[in-house]
């Protein structure tokens, strides 16, 4: 057996950011060789930041990114780190093809290069391009036809990026021909609730199908609606965890694996060489860094990060919400966030996200009253002001919302979405005066059925809860005042926001019940048609009750048009609005089977 140090770096690019995502690698990089390493990697696409979407298109945008890696390689080298592989995803072309009917303009290539004295050793592109759920990728990239095979201190290393590994054949087979000691993929995975060991049982599957270990690097941080929560791995080649970087953050974890070193040739193929014919698509090419192995040396203690309670996810997905929100407005160049404060559940949920993600010296509050607020609804919001520590100010929307009224005479629905409109105004105004992120309140099951006001609850520019349904809305509330608890530090969240009946209080005495049935039931029913698109009579075979069907998937297909101008928010669910769920807003079609 042969010994090798690799270095995964599990950071957080920006896309566009070409300069700043080239100095993280490089940071990265140069840790890694401080700590002995023989190869580090970093995620799918670090070096333009992942997803492209559409820049892929812009010739410009695939030049530089071609021109960026060859100037990273050699700034590597120039700052003495030249002798260290490491390894990159980047955006790239596919050479000595012209233009094909029915693939993306320029023939960008989602790649991988290997950086290693000076220049591009190696490079290739990602295989399968996914086409489902957020991945637009057969619109954007043209496959790749190779797989590279890295003769590195005498162990055979493949590298692959991303949707490569999730499935068989193709590149996943062509390592276990290959012989290769270890794959590595590069990725730009997104965070799902529930997602968690899916990662791991498909790494300890391949590892088992190719007889080799297998290194999985992730992205971390948020980019627009999507979250990578990194939980980076490595397995053996039987399967057992080896090593296991934190969840959202920011990481460099350091593993020495114990590998089989290489022939003299593997699989019949010299490593200088490689094969003239494909198989299953697949070229195998191999480069040559160092064929001896490495001296005999002490490896360094294992990395497992503990993984959190698999009972309590949902702690799990209120660190995602600060990440998403965190990096929006980081990114962005966001310095402080405006919320609407109403002392119900979902402003005062939105608030502690963003207290959480920015501090509260950055996030101000507009306390808006209308002479339909309740005394509590007063009360609990400024005790959220009080015990977060955030700034806030209150506007009585009565005069206002009157002054409206005067040239034009509005009632029933209309007066109460008046009231929101006036709300909405005002945010905004604030946020054009004093340069703040509007964050939007509403919730997933209010985006389902339609309760929500345009230019009214619905305004901002981001919206943390948006992928919450009112049930998890709960939970994760009394998560948080739950962690400050044990922690010792002020409950954030009023008991009061948590337990009282949800309202709009936009007319006397007003329940969401009055338009919604109860939350717990309405919100199992909008996750089967919503996540899993089961018809009518799906729904009624699962004990629904008809009437209630058939209302629910009414009033969810009339909302698109509001959903379609909604906010973007985090991605925590299967299938979010948004990226995930794209339908006409022109629709006649009615789901009765």
């Amino acid at each position: 057996m042969a010994q090798l140090r690799i270095a995964m770096a599990q950071v957080n690019p920006t896309v566009g950011d070409l300069d700043g995502n080239c100095r993280i690698v490089l940071d990265h990089a140069r840790r890694a060789h401080e700590a002995g390493a023989h190869l580090a990697v970093f995620p799918e696409l670090v070096v333009t930041g992942y997803p492209v979407e559409d820049l892929a298109l812009r010739n410009s945008f695939v030049s530089a990114s071609v021109k960026a890696v060859a100037a990273l390689a050699e700034r590597l080298a120039g700052e003495g780190l030249g002798e260290l592989p490491v390894a990159v995803g980047y955006l790239s072309r596919r050479a000595g093809v012209g233009e094909r009917y029915g693939q993306p303009a320029g023939t960008p290539q989602n790649a991988f290069a290997l950086l290693h004295r000076g220049r591009v050793a190696v490079s290739s592109a990602k295989h399968h391009l996914p086409n489902y759920g957020v991945f637009d990728e057969a619109r954007h990239f043209v496959p790749g036809e190779t797989l590279p095979v890295v003769r590195l201190h005498g162990v055979d290393v493949a590298f692959a990026v991303c949707e490569d590994l999730w499935q068989g054949g193709g590149p996943v087979a062509a390592a276990r021909r290959a012989r290769a000691g270890l794959l590595v993929t590069v990725n730009a995975s997104p965070y799902e609730r529930d997602k968690d060991n899916v990662r791991l049982e498909l790494c300890q599957r391949r590892a088992r199908e190719i007889g080799a270990a297998v290194g999985y690097v992730n992205m971390s941080g948020g980019q627009d609606e999507l979250i990578f929560d990194g939980d980076s791995l490595i397995v053996d080649a039987e399967g057992e965890l080896v090593a296991r970087a934190p969840k959202f953050e920011e990481d460099l974890f350091v593993t020495d694996l114990a590998l089989p070193a290489g022939g003299d040739t593997v699989g019949g193929v010299p490593p200088s060489e490689e094969p003239g014919e494909a198989v299953d698509g697949v070229r195998v090419v191999r480069h040559l860094v160092s064929g001896e192995p490495v001296a005999p040396y002490a490896p360094a203690p294992r990395v497992l990060t503990p993984r959190a309670d698999p009972a309590s996810d949902v702690g799990e997905v209120y660190r995602a919400l600060v990440v998403g929100v965190r990096d929006y407005a980081r990114k962005n160049g966001f310095a402080s966030m405006a919320v609407a404060l109403s002392g119900g559940i979902d402003s005062a949920l939105t608030t502690t996200v963003a207290v959480d993600a920015l501090g509260a010296d950055r996030v101000h509050a507009l306390l808006l009253p209308s002479k339909y607020s309740s005394e509590h609804s007063v009360s609990d919001a400024e005790e959220l002001v009080k015990r977060q520590g955030i700034t806030s100010r209150t506007v009585a929307i009565a005069p206002i919302v009157a002054a409206f009224e005067e040239g034009l005479t509005l009632e029933g629905l209309a007066a109460e979405n008046l009231q929101a409109r006036v709300r909405g105004t005002l945010l905004m105004g604030l946020s054009n005066q004093e340069g703040h992120l509007v964050l939007a309140t509403g919730n997933k099951s209010e985006l389902a059925t339609g309760y929500s006001t345009l230019y009214g609850d619905s305004v901002g520019g981001f919206a943390p809860i948006k992928d919450c349904w009112k049930t998890l809305v709960w939970g994760l509330a009394r998560w948080r005042n739950a962690e400050a608890e044990r922690t010792g530090a002020p409950l954030p969240i009023p008991e009061n926001s948590i337990s009282k009946p949800p309202s709009a209080e936009l007319r006397p005495d007003q329940l969401d019940t009055d338009s919604l049935p109860d939350y717990d039931l309405l919100d199992g029913l909008l996750d089967a048609y919503i996540g899993t698109d089961k018809g009518m009579r799906e729904l009624i075979t699962e004990g629904y009750p008809p009437e209630l069907v058939e209302r629910v998937i009414r009033m969810v297909d009339r909302a698109e048009y509001k959903r379609r101008q909604y906010p973007p928010g985090p991605k925590i669910s299967s299938r979010n609005f948004g990226r995930d769920r794209r339908l006409p807003i022109t629709n006649r079609w009615t789901p009765r089977s």
